[in-house]
C-alpha cells in the first residue's frame, strides 16, 4: 500500500514482505567525463590556449633558423585556405553557428571543433613563424611599425580557442579579414622564397591580389561567380586592392631584407670601416659624415638600394646604389652601401635629429641609422 504523499508504509505491507532502499546510480566513466567536462571545460580551453602560445614561441624558435624554411608556408597557406573555405561551407556563418552550440547534434560538434582545431594549429605555425622575418624588417616609430603589430595580435587570437571558436569564426566577414591578413603577410614572405631575387613591390602586389581573391572565396561560390555583377565587383576590389597596396606600399616593411648594422662616423678606415660610431657629436668636429650600413638579402637581390640623409625629417642627401654599394667579404647573401656628406652637402645649421635611411627604389624603408647633433 503507498500513500498519495509518500513511500509505501511499511507498517501496512505484509510481513513476508521487505522494503529495500534504491540503490543509487552508478555513473559511467563517459557520464563523468561530460559532466566533468561541462564543469570545467571554459578553464581547460584557457589552458590549452596557454599551451598554444608556448608552442607558438618554439615555432619563433625555429624560425630564427633560416629563411630556406619559408618556403614550406605555401604548403601552410594553401592547406589553410582550403579548409577555411570548407569549414563555412558545412557549419554556415552566425545564426547558424550559434544553433550549433546551443542544440547542436554531437556529432556536427565534434566536426565544428576538430575543423577550428586544425586551422588554428594552421593560422598558429604560419602567423608565429612570419613575426621574427617582420619584426627585422620593421623599423620602429616609422610609417611600417604597424604591420608587425596586426601580426602579432592576429597570432594571439589564433591561441586564444574560446574568442577564435565564439567569434571569430563565426562570422564570416571577420574571418574573412582574418584569413586575408595571413594570407597577404604570408604571401609577402613565401613570393621570395620560392621565386628569389624577386623585387619587393612585385611580391606585395602578388600577395594583395591572392588576399583579396582569398577573402572573396569564403563569401563566393563558385557559381556565383557566373553573375556578372559580382564578377564585376570581385574585379573591381581586386584592382582596387593592388592599387591600394601599391599605394601604401611604405607602410609594409620589405621583407626579409632588413640593416643587420648600421652606423655613422667621421672617419673611414682603409679596410672601409669606420674608424669611430657615433650616436651624437658636436657640430664643430663635423667636417665630413660617412654611413656604413649592412643590407641581408636572404631572398636574393631583387631591389636597387638607396641611402637617404634627413636632417630633422627633411631630406638633404640621396645616394644610389651606383655610387654608395661597396663589397662586403665578410658575409654571404649581405650588401654593404656606404655613402657620405661632405663640406658641400652639409648644411649651414647641423644640429638635430640625422637619419640615414635605406630604401627600395620603390620608397619601402629597410632600416635606419640614427644620431644627434648636438650644442
Amino acid at each position: 500500500m503507498r500513500s498519495d504523499d509518500g513511500p509505501p508504509n511499511r507498517a501496512a505491507l505484509p510481513s513476508n514482505i521487505r522494503v529495500v532502499e534504491p540503490v543509487p546510480y552508478a555513473p559511467t566513466i563517459r557520464d563523468r567525463a561530460r559532466k566533468f567536462m561541462k564543469r570545467n571545460g571554459r578553464k581547460l580551453w584557457w589552458i590549452h590556449s596557454a599551451y598554444a602560445l608556448g608552442l607558438g614561441a618554439t615555432v619563433v624558435a625555429f624560425a630564427q633558423k633560416g629563411f630556406d624554411h619559408a618556403r614550406w608556408l605555401a604548403i601552410s597557406v594553401g592547406a589553410a585556405w582550403l579548409l577555411v573555405v570548407l569549414f563555412f561551407r558545412v557549419h554556415g556563418s552566425g545564426k547558424q553557428q550559434a544553433h550549433l552550440h546551443t542544440s547542436g547534434k554531437t556529432k556536427n560538434k565534434v566536426v565544428f571543433f576538430a575543423m577550428t582545431y586544425a586551422l588554428k594549429n594552421l593560422y598558429q605555425g604560419m602567423l608565429f613563424f612570419l613575426l621574427p622575418f617582420y619584426w627585422k624588417s620593421t623599423t620602429f616609430w616609422a610609417k611600417n611599425s604597424w604591420f608587425v603589430c596586426l601580426l602579432g595580435a592576429c597570432a594571439l587570437l589564433s591561441t586564444l580557442d574560446i574568442v577564435f571558436d565564439r567569434i571569430l569564426f563565426r562570422f564570416r566577414s571577420l574571418a574573412g579579414v582574418f584569413h586575408a591578413v595571413a594570407l597577404f603577410g604570408c604571401l609577402n614572405l613565401v613570393v621570395p622564397a620560392l621565386f628569389p631575387d624577386t623585387r619587393t613591390l612585385t611580391s606585395l602586389l602578388v600577395a594583395s591580389a591572392i588576399a583579396t581573391v582569398g577573402f572573396f572565396t569564403i563569401h563566393v561560390n563558385l557559381r556565383a561567380l557566373g553573375d556578372r555583377r559580382w564578377l564585376a565587383l570581385a574585379t573591381a576590389c581586386l584592382i582596387a586592392a593592388v592599387g591600394l597596396a601599391y599605394a601604401g606600399r611604405r607602410a609594409i616593411p620589405p621583407v626579409p631584407m632588413y640593416v643587420s648594422h648600421g652606423a655613422v662616423g667621421t672617419i673611414i678606415l682603409a679596410d672601409g670601416r669606420l674608424g669611430m660610431e657615433v650616436r651624437e657629436l658636436h657640430p664643430d668636429v663635423i667636417d665630413k659624415l660617412v654611413a656604413i650600413t649592412d643590407v641581408v638579402v636572404p631572398g636574393g637581390k631583387g631591389d636597387r638600394l638607396i641611402h637617404v640623409w634627413r636632417h630633422d625629417g627633411h631630406e638633404v642627401h640621396r645616394a644610389t646604389e651606383d655610387t654608395s654599394r661597396v663589397i662586403a667579404p665578410s658575409e654571404k647573401g649581405t650588401v654593404r652601401l656606404q655613402s657620405a656628406l661632405g663640406d658641400r652637402q652639409l648644411p649651414s645649421f647641423l644640429s638635430g635629429m640625422w637619419n640615414v635611411d635605406v630604401e627600395t627604389q620603390d620608397g619601402q624603408l629597410v632600416g635606419r641609422a640614427a644620431f644627434t647633433v648636438t650644442n
